[in-house]
């Protein structure tokens, strides 16, 4: 019996050591320090003078858009040519040159590209960066403008994807799971190379019975577990009480702003050496006698809205990589018009709302509406973002969001409010379609079945596509893309040797760790290198602008925001002393389109309201309203004539009607704006708010419903 009860005591004894190391496992994990992106202090801080002022860093320059345009003229020896043969002549060298072994034609130039990306979205500037940063010679194009089809018109999240976690559990699907393994990967990595752009946001999933109680603990748990180190913070449940207290959140994903994150892809690819031009349209493809793709025929659309010819030019690469999302079909019928289309384009409307709809700081997310779709309610740029629809759809350039889209959200956002909160048509400050490119994979059996993630291919004359995916994963889809580009070309990637400044310091090389492999997941973007969550502080100290605006600039600009205030004109006035905002509601000031213009290669009105600013998704009004100042500033920068500054109004107005401009002002004119017609209201708008009536207890406007309204009536004895 002395043997036995020393045993009996030792089992109890290691049940309760598990137990407590277990639980102890469980609260460490839950209850861990959370590394917040953006919380640390700058990797560059502000540098200060003997007398304690602030230096202004001074950031490398980045090569003028004609000087990109050159070099892509160059590759084919057509620049600087006096007596050249034209395009022509330079075609046919080319493939005299091509016969005979390819190998040893490409090798004759320097000027020739390693890479040629087609498409200036998420996805192309991603692989142009990943490319310039292996140390090969890349050139990428875009039809429109960066980031102008759909990396503009996501939903502004960065996420994982619980739902595709909850299909890999219940269809025992790898591929659902590694997607999810990916995704969360990436959102790390996002805030780590740009964390000025994106921030992590709590996300609500409400609860409406008992037993999703359970289900979804389980659910955002194993979400928590996946993402491991790369979790921002983990999931938790809120009382009901403070719930509604705190419009409540169950886990938490990322937020970005997404064509500011695309075009600061492309500016940090041109200063890694990318030759990057906008509104450069490919026509063609060219050949070798092989008949392997050996580069494009493109040219400029600046110079024909100027009203000017616009002749046609070759560039010659060694890979071609399309990379044009909804509009891949239409670069794989210039390689073979009877190719099999693969993308199966849907729609997506979002809508903007005020920004009190939605706390600063949380958004809302329900995975089953009452039609089964997928809806988000989140806070973006001080406004408000709801949506999504997804349907099939057609392809077009700028695509308009339908009324019955807009009054389903309108009517699925109506069951997350108080029911003393009335959410109104005229509440909607933008709306936009956005295409995404679901893709199907031409080799499977099913070709009706679409893919889930992404899908690259390869055709028989080895031009590279990359489509599907989302913006979630782009740097995973580059880095597989250009991959595949050195494997089927033979491509030799190696260490950058010249990397400039990007931090506008010596206290960093950025070029350290950029030994020929893919190393995009460290590489940080322009702007990241001195940015903090208090830099706008140094900014409002030394430029004297307001508050809004430092804290704007920061968050849209990282360190850039030095240049970009240094840009804004001073106001005369004894504070803000500079920056003058180009609408009274949003803090954009007249710095960041001369910034655009300068050193982000914006060549339209509408590169300035859509992509580089954001006020047309913001408020299609207030971007109507600010156009004349944005087109004279343009004008001043870019030396543009009447004919310009007219084509520049007509095809705004146009892209404004597709971010849910009323169709009464689809006709405006500049000098409407101007005289302030632009501001009248139409009788829809006018029943929104009592505008017009003189101060009174009761204003005349509402006198008139007194006999429906159960209150205190104007003749009542309470009121003598």
């Amino acid at each position: 019996m002395a043997i036995r009860s020393p045993r009996r005591l030792l089992r109890p004894f290691l049940y309760a050591s598990a137990a407590t190391a277990i639980g102890g496992g469980v609260l460490y994990f839950t209850y861990r320090p959370i590394r917040v992106p953006g919380s640390n202090p700058a990797a560059v801080p502000p540098h200060f003078g003997p007398d304690g002022t602030i230096a202004p860093p001074r950031f490398p320059s980045i090569k003028s858009r004609a000087d990109q345009i050159y070099a892509l003229k160059k590759s084919s020896g057509k620049a600087g040519r006096p007596n050249d043969t034209g395009d022509k002549g330079v075609l046919m060298n080319l493939i005299d040159g091509a016969k005979g072994d390819k190998d040893e034609f490409i090798g004759e130039s320097e000027d020739l590209y390693d890479l040629l990306v087609i498409g200036g979205g998420a996805t192309g500037a991603g692989i142009a960066l990943d490319a310039a940063t292996r140390g090969l010679k890349v050139a990428m194009v875009e039809r429109d403008d960066f980031s102008s089809g759909t990396s503009s018109k996501s939903t502004k999240l960065v996420h994982g994807g619980v739902r595709y976690l909850e299909k890999a559990v219940k269809e025992l699907d790898y591929n659902q799971y590694k997607l999810v393994k990916e995704a969360l990967r990436e959102r790390k990595y996002f805030l780590d190379t740009a964390p000025h752009l994106s921030n992590w946001l709590p996300i609500m999933l409400p609860i409406q019975k008992w037993w999703q109680a359970p289900y979804f603990w389980l659910g955002t748990k194993t979400y928590d577990f996946l993402a491991g180190s790369e979790g921002i913070e983990s999931s938790y449940f809120l009382t009901k009480s403070k719930a509604l207290e705190a419009f409540p959140m169950l886990k938490t994903n990322g937020a970005h702003n997404d064509s500011r994150m695309n075009v600061s892809l492309a500016m940090t690819a041109a200063l890694y050496g990318s030759t990057v031009v906008n509104h450069i349209e490919v026509t063609g493809l060219d050949k070798d006698v092989s008949g392997r793709v050996c580069g494009a025929r493109m040219r400029d659309l600046v110079p024909v809205k100027d009203g000017k010819r616009s002749e046609e030019f070759s560039v010659r690469a060694k890979s071609v990589i399309n990379a044009t999302g909804p509009f891949t079909d239409s670069i794989r019928k210039m390689d073979d018009q009877n190719v099999d289309e693969i993308v199966a384009p849907s729609s997506g409307v979002h809508i903007i709302l005020p920004g009190y709809y939605s706390p600063a700081n949380m958004g809302l997310i329900d995975p089953s509406t009452s039609d089964g779709r997928v809806i988000f309610f989140l806070p973006w740029q001080g406004n408000t973002i709801a949506g999504t629809t997804d349907a099939p759809t057609s392809i077009s350039q700028n695509p308009i969001a339908g009324e019955d889209e807009i009054n389903w959200i309108l009517s699925e956002i109506r069951g997350y409010l108080a029911p003393d909160i009335n959410v109104r048509r005229g509440d909607v400050l933008a709306a936009w379609s956005g295409i995404r490119p679901l893709v199907r994979d031409p080799k499977a059996k099913n070709t009706e079945s679409l893919v889930r993630n992404h899908l690259i291919t390869v055709s028989d004359s080895g031009l590279i596509t990359c489509a599907g995916g989302k913006w979630t994963t782009y740097r995973q889809m580059a880095e597989e893309t250009v991959d595949e580009a050195i494997k089927l070309n033979s491509l030799k990637p190696g260490p950058v040797m010249t990397v400039p400044r990007i931090s506008g310091s010596e206290m960093i090389d950025d070029g350290a760790a950029l030994d020929g492999t893919c190393q995009t997941h460290q590489v940080r973007l322009i702007g990241a290198h001195g940015y903090s969550k208090t830099l706008f502080i140094n900014l409002v100290q030394h430029f004297g602008v307001e508050t809004d605006v430092a804290k704007h600039l920061v968050e849209s600009y990282g360190d850039r925001a030095w240049q970009v205030a240094a840009l804004a004109s001073p106001t005369n006035m004894r504070f803000p002393v500079r920056g003058i905002k180009i609408s009274d509601l949003y803090p954009f000031v007249d710095g960041e389109v001369r910034y655009a213009v300068r050193y982000e290669y914006a060549q339209t009105a509408i590169d300035v309201l859509a992509r580089r600013t954001r006020l047309a998704f913001l408020n299609a009004q207030a971007a109507l309203e600010a156009l004349p100042t944005v087109i004279d500033l343009m004008a001043e920068e870019l030396k543009w004539n009447r004919h310009r500054k007219e084509t520049e109004w007509r095809d705004s107005v146009s892209f404004l009607a597709s971010m849910g401009l009323a169709k009464s002002k689809w006709s405006i004119t500049r000098k409407d704006v101007e005289t302030g017609k632009a501001a009248e209201y139409d009788e829809g708008e006018m029943k929104l708010y009592s505008r017009y009536d003189r101060a009174a207890d009761m204003i005349a406007s509402d006198l008139k419903s007194s006999k429906s309204n159960p209150g205190i009536s104007k003749d009542s004895p309470a009121n003598k």
